[in-house]
């Protein structure tokens, strides 16, 4: 089979975020095997990590600058494209331009998340608590969506502070089961990647990271996808 590009576009302007999830991402191909070869490319402008409702609705303009920049350098297209951000700005547009699949990690880890029943979010960032119930609302999740627990800490900062952001994130889901007692967690951000399967052994929840089940969405998409 040959060989299947996937363009990955980080809204946030930060380097060291897009190379997280290039090696997240590259790990989660190979660990599925898949003959897909995963591009990272960074926001030309807009926020180091978004956090507010400003930076969101830049990071969405920011997502059809990539796309455009990327269309323009490319010599073939990608073959699926991921929004590597927890709240999937510029979605809707970037799919209505783009002639392939193209999902964000809060569209993919909330449709792996439903198909096991009510889920709750922890991510970091207190401001992104009503714009995900909004983008839940968006997407249809809302009646499975049973809350939203957020950390102070950005995504950002978890990911400079690794050990600094299990114990925190470890001590928001065991809060977040006992509020709402979902059926799964998601782990959102993506600086968060690779969070989920460190605390996956003190859970007693399914923990979804949300850079593997965009991985895994839009493999499906591409028709890629592991067999069961």
């Amino acid at each position: 089979m040959p060989t299947k590009r996937l363009l990955v576009i980080n809204p946030n302007t930060s380097e060291s975020v897009s190379a997280l999830l290039q090696q997240h991402i590259a790990h989660a191909l190979a660990d599925l095997a898949s003959p897909v070869v995963a591009h990272t490319v960074t926001a030309r402008f807009g926020a180091p990590y978004i956090a507010d409702e400003v930076s969101y609705q830049v990071a969405g303009h920011a997502v059809l600058d990539a796309w455009g920049a990327e269309q323009e350098r490319a010599v073939t297209p990608p073959d699926g494209v991921l929004i590597g951000c927890f709240g999937d700005p510029g979605l809707w547009a970037l799919r209505e331009c783009s002639p392939v699949p193209a999902t964000g990690l809060a569209e993919a880890a909330f449709t792996e998340a439903a198909r096991l029943g009510r889920f709750a979010v922890v991510t970091g960032g207190e401001r992104w608590g009503p714009m995900l119930q909004r983008l839940a609302l968006q997407l249809g999740f809302a009646p499975q969506l049973a809350g939203v627990w957020t950390v102070a800490p950005s995504g950002a900062e978890m990911a400079a502070d690794p050990d600094g952001a299990l114990r925190v994130l470890a001590q928001a889901c065991h809060e977040a089961q006992a509020r709402w007692a979902p059926d799964a967690l998601i782990i959102g951000g993506a600086g968060l990647a690779g969070m989920a399967a460190q605390l996956q052994p003190g859970s007693g929840l399914p923990l979804i990271d949300s850079v593997q089940a965009g991985v895994r969405q839009l493999l499906g998409h591409m028709e890629l996808a592991p067999a069961a």
